[in-house]
């Protein structure tokens, strides 16, 4: 019987840590499909914010997890141009985090995905940090929608994050004030097998973009290859 309970525990703890990655890996495939299925939609994201973007955040299939203002969880992950003036191709994703309390209400209890478009140095450098929280670490707003938007207004202009929602089919610019973004230790070293943070992924380059990730990158690298705010 001990051998057997020894054998079982074995059993576990190498089986503990390849679920764990497979997890993360599915979670990857998640943000690439979400992020497709946005960008193809006719009244999506418009190009000259993404050509713009420093850094892509998106959150698939976010629940509210309390009744009320009980706040909300969701998981996903972080890309970011490469190179030290974010010039260079997308870089390998980080994953992270998103918890408030703020939109809770506004998902309905449906199954919410969100897409953060970082859209300056200064906004990509705050969500770096441990935890950042929007609209008092890093100005938020939400996002403007369409091929043709209008995308010079001044809140635009001034927003550091701006955020989009998609739920039932329908796709709007969302304010995500008062949540907060940070990175997801845990997830990182399930993916990457030792304990990494976002900037070390996402900035330092310290890892390749592991297979499963190739989806969300190469579609990034495909819509918006050049950094349109680059001097």
């Amino acid at each position: 019987m001990r051998k057997v309970l020894v054998f079982a525990c074995m059993s576990l703890l190498i089986a503990l840590p390849a679920f764990s990655q497979k997890k993360e890996q599915e979670r990857l495939q998640e943000c690439a499909t979400v992020l497709k299925e946005i960008l193809g939609m006719p009244d999506n994201v418009p190009q000259e914010l993404l050509d713009r973007a420093e850094c892509v955040v998106v959150f698939p299939s976010v629940k509210k997890f309390a009744i009320g203002i009980g706040g909300s969880y969701g998981r996903g992950a972080v890309v970011c141009r490469s190179g030290k003036e974010f010039t260079g191709p997308w870089s390998a994703p980080a994953m992270f985090a998103l918890e408030g309390g703020s939109f809770g209400l506004q998902l309905g209890g449906q199954a919410t995905d969100f897409l953060l478009l970082i859209m300056n140095t200064k906004g990509a450098e705050s969500i770096m940090g441990s935890k950042v929280k929007l609209g008092a670490d890093a100005s938020a707003a939400a996002g403007p929608k369409g091929r043709t938007a209008a995308a010079a207004t001044d809140i635009v202009m001034k927003a550091e994050i701006l955020s989009y929602s998609r739920s039932q089919g329908l796709f709007a610019g969302v304010s995500l004030e008062g949540s907060t973004l940070r990175s997801d230790g845990g997830a990182n070293k399930n993916l990457y097998g030792k304990e990494l943070n976002a900037r070390q992924i996402v900035r330092d380059g310290a890892v390749k973009t592991p297979p499963d990730g190739r989806a969300l990158v190469d579609l990034l690298n495909k819509k918006s290859p050049k950094n349109a705010s680059a001097k």
